[in-house]
């Protein structure tokens, strides 16, 4: 599977856009100063670790869903794989074989399978087709091709929000490390007023 994984080309990234989903790209607070005097932040340290702590919920939450994409796209690529496998052997089949198929969990039935050129495929939503084992082929082929590729994307917007995250959680910090010096300010100002009274 990984020769097919390396055929298929990651579409390219719309233009101005860093992340196939549109995650919204978290902005480094390199001056801490000017950004807390900004009029919106009023020097109000729990405002602004509000806001960050609010921005970091929802990229936990587009995490958690790009992982759940991730997994489904797993399991389907190898379902697909396999099912490209089984046209090659109905392909070659010249005479009846006896084989086992899932009646319903865990029960198994013999039959008898002739020669066939034609083979049926779940589409979703309940809607099974017979195709051509051409035809089948083809759409599998497209459909595998399709998984990879959205497998690529999303893949490449986990390592973009991951990266949100961390700077999240670095702005986060260093807001509230700037909380912190303000208040060991205030205290010692405060402090040293009482004393020279």
């Amino acid at each position: 599977m990984t020769g097919i994984m390396d055929t298929v080309e990651m579409p390219k990234l719309p233009e101005n856009q860093k992340s196939f989903a549109g995650i919204p790209e978290a902005i480094f607070l390199e001056e801490i100063d000017s950004f807390m005097s900004q009029p919106e932040n009023e020097e109000n340290c729990e405002k602004v670790l509000q806001r960050l702590d609010e921005q970091h919920s929802k990229y936990r939450f587009m995490a958690y869903n790009l992982e759940a994409r991730k997994r489904k796209l797993k399991s389907q690529i190898p379902d697909l794989q396999r099912s490209l496998e089984m046209i090659d052997v109905l392909r070659k089949e010249t005479e009846e074989r006896e084989t086992q198929f899932l009646l319903s969990d865990q029960v198994f039935i013999k039959t008898i399978v002739p020669p066939t050129k034609t083979v049926c495929l779940w589409l979703g939503a309940s809607v099974m087709l017979e195709y051509p084992l051409d035809e089948a082929e083809v759409l599998l082929k497209q459909n595998m091709t399709s998984a990879i590729s959205n497998l690529k994307t999303v893949e490449h917007d986990q390592d973009f929000l991951r990266d949100q995250i961390t700077t999240t959680e670095v702005n986060m910090a260093r807001v509230y490390n700037w909380g912190v010096k303000k208040r060991q300010a205030a205290v010692k100002a405060a402090g040293g007023a009482s004393t020279s009274s």
